[in-house]
């Protein structure tokens, strides 16, 4: 008797064999348009190169602070003890070792990755409001250790006395900002292009999963503690290259890198642009920095009250539903 083989129809939507996956496909998408808004910008604003670096720097801080915020649910309020390290480290590497940028860039990312490595390993163990004080107390910890290590840190001076040598052998840091904009730039393009491909990965959906149900996830046998443990030190390593950049750009590493209120300030752009999304840590610390220069100018002293006002507008009006009002102002499809 014959026999026929019987074969079940495709799930819907499911892609063909052989083909790309909708979702890994455009992972190379963001980066690249990232890439090309950074270098028009450049071009068309060539005298505002220290602000474009600044604006590249504190992009890929704010982003790696949207893997632990937006993506683990980790409410912090010291991350920025990773990116004094990583500040404080390339600007010693630089002055007692070697100036080149590169190198100083990977110890800033190691010396990252190893403090949110080792802190997180004892942070990590609790959870909420217990979690987000006991960040504060490491970067206080450092703060207070960083203002005694004189000879190394130069205190409440700052780190300072360090030149960089040229990017890869060629490009010497200019006055007007033109290497170190590129720089900034093609560093933040290729970490954005990391974090988006560790967050689509099966890693970074398991890790929305414990963000979403903890213990649901754990009840399906899934290492919830190493888990956040290696996105921890991931978003560490990201933080330690926005303060490697930061010292190199501006040859100075002061005691504000590892202050509290640049970490507020990082949890404000992020709620400007959207946790949870990546692109929202671009958009947030963008709009931040620009308004901030801008408000500085014309006010130093009152421009919070602009800040305050827009982040009461984003708590009142979502940024899903403002982008759906401006679509239907531009006569767009609703």
């Amino acid at each position: 008797m014959n026999t026929m083989a019987t074969t079940s129809p495709p799930l819907a939507g499911a892609a063909p064999s052989g083909a790309a996956s909708p979702r890994c496909a455009p992972a190379w998408r963001a980066p690249i348009l990232l890439l090309l808004i950074g270098v028009a910008a450049c071009a068309l604003l060539p005298e505002q190169l220290g602000l474009m670096t600044r604006i590249f720097i504190t992009a890929l801080f704010v982003l790696s602070l949207d893997l632990v915020v937006g993506i683990a649910g980790l409410a912090t309020l010291g991350h920025a003890a990773m990116f004094g390290m990583g500040a404080y480290a390339a600007g010693i590497f630089a002055m007692h070792v070697y100036p080149d940028p590169l190198v100083g860039l990977a110890v800033g990312i190691a010396a990252g990755a190893c403090l949110a490595a080792l802190s997180g390993a004892f942070l990590l163990r609790f959870q909420g409001f217990t979690f987000l004080m006991l960040t504060i107390a490491i970067s206080q910890i450092l703060l207070s250790l960083a203002q005694k290590a004189r000879d190394w840190t130069g205190g409440d001076d700052g780190l300072s006395g360090f030149v960089m040598g040229p990017l890869l052998g060629r490009f010497q840091f200019d006055l007007e900002g033109r290497v170190a904009a590129m720089y900034a730039l093609a560093v933040l393009v290729v970490l954005f292009y990391v974090a988006r491909r560790v967050v689509d990965s099966p890693f970074g959906l398991t890790v929305r999963g414990i963000h979403e149900n903890r213990a649901r996830m754990a009840a399906l046998g899934t290492p919830v503690f190493a888990r956040l443990w290696v996105l921890y030190a991931v978003a560490g390593a990201l933080a330690g290259a926005a303060g490697a950049l930061s010292a190199q750009t501006n040859a100075v590493v002061g005691m504000d890198s590892l202050s509290f209120a640049l970490s507020a300030e990082a949890l404000v752009m992020l709620i400007l642009g959207g946790a949870g999304r990546l692109t929202g840590a671009l958009v947030g610390a963008t709009v931040f920095t620009v308004l901030h220069h801008t408000a500085a100018s014309i006010n130093p002293y009152h421009w919070l009250f602009v800040v305050g006002a827009l982040l009461m507008g984003v708590v009142l009006v979502s940024p899903a539903k403002g982008w759906a009002w401006l679509r239907r102002r531009a006569g767009g499809v609703r």
